[in-house]
């Protein structure tokens, strides 16, 4: 708006300088004020005082859509049309990266050990609970431990506001946008991480010679919670399709993979970043395959530079997870034993 309303004022003055005798001074003057702007100069040319005016003009914007030449430059200079290798315009430091990364860590483990203190002054024991209130309770400090993640985040941004437009941003415009369509890259990314973690666990099988034992992952831990009521699997899907990917997704691609292109090109940022999500999950043996998925994660977010496309990756695949097994364990199989074997 600001925009348009200096241009306004701008072509209005051209028009009317155009019927007057002093037209060349006039344009003389013109150019010389935008020559001021470009080069930061804060002081005007003698020359308008012959006007008999002693306030400056109006500031004009001669840039379309009121663009950043130095960006642009970078831009071009930083992946040219191939949006994938573009970098953020990061405005922290690697200080800012370290303490920031630090205090979520310690948040998810204040959270949990305050979550452990408080359940016996609430009189609860979580051996008497039903699997229903089980299932509840963690949907309710999975909630927590979000919101106080999350909450680390945010502050930390907010002393650097104001922010550039593509970090953390959720945007559900334009869903299918050829480019930057959020949902289509989603599926993009899908299928592609589908297919790469696949056959990332059939190589390693091929080389490994035998199955490794499945760790106690999250997953298994809530084996006992799969297919055992509608509440049960409603908490679930919360837990994983909801809340989880939120969490991860910002923490991950949202802030430590747009940080990491301040340093190395994105595709290098993406590389680390699903590198450090794989060993989040504490799970070795599913290394390979955690890191596929993350690269997947991290390549449709630089694309689309909208958090909600990793964010509908991770969901879908969570939840995909959840409701399969659910139906296979309600069709009588063994899913400890099927996870096991796979």
């Amino acid at each position: 708006m600001v925009y348009t309303l200096f241009t306004s004022v701008a072509q209005s003055s051209l028009l009317s300088f155009s019927d007057s005798p002093n037209l060349n001074s006039s344009k003389s003057l013109v150019k010389r004020t935008h020559s001021v702007f470009l080069n930061g100069h804060t002081s005007f040319p003698p020359r308008l005082s012959r006007l008999g005016s002693t306030r400056p003009p109006p500031h004009i914007c001669f840039f379309s859509g009121g663009g950043n030449p130095k960006r642009d430059f970078e831009d071009k200079e930083n992946g040219g049309g191939l949006q994938i290798l573009k970098r953020w315009d990061v405005p922290w430091e690697w200080q800012t990266v370290s303490l920031t990364s630090l205090a979520c860590g310690l948040s998810f483990v204040l959270t949990g050990l305050v979550e452990a203190a408080v359940i016996p002054y609430l009189g609860l024991s979580v051996q008497d609970l039903s699997l229903d209130e089980k299932a509840e309770f963690l949907l309710v400090a999975q909630g927590v431990t979000t919101a106080a993640i999350l909450g680390v985040l945010y502050t930390v941004a907010s002393t650097f506001q104001p922010l550039p437009q593509d970090i953390y941003r959720y945007d559900w415009r334009e869903p299918f946008s050829l480019q930057k369509g959020w949902l289509l890259w989603a599926g993009i990314g899908l299928v592609g991480a589908v297919a790469a973690v696949a056959l990332t666990g059939a190589v390693t099988s091929l080389f490994s010679g035998e199955s490794p034992e499945r760790e106690k992952d999250a997953l298994v831990s809530l084996l006992p919670l799969i297919g055992s009521s509608s509440i049960s699997t409603a908490c679930l899907l919360g837990i994983t399709g909801v809340l989880a990917p939120i969490l991860e997704e910002t923490v991950f691609r949202g802030f430590f993979m747009v940080s990491m292109t301040k340093w190395v090109p994105t595709p290098v940022a993406v590389v680390i970043s699903a590198a450090v999500f794989a060993l989040a999950h504490l799970t070795p043996g599913e290394f390979p395959q955690l890191f596929v998925l993350g690269a997947a994660m991290g390549l449709s977010y630089a694309q689309t530079r909208n958090l909600l496309t990793p964010i509908t990756i991770h969901a879908l695949w969570n939840s995909g997870v959840i409701l399969l097994l659910t139906f296979l364990q309600l069709q009588g199989y063994d899913i400890k034993e099927l996870l096991q074997a796979t």
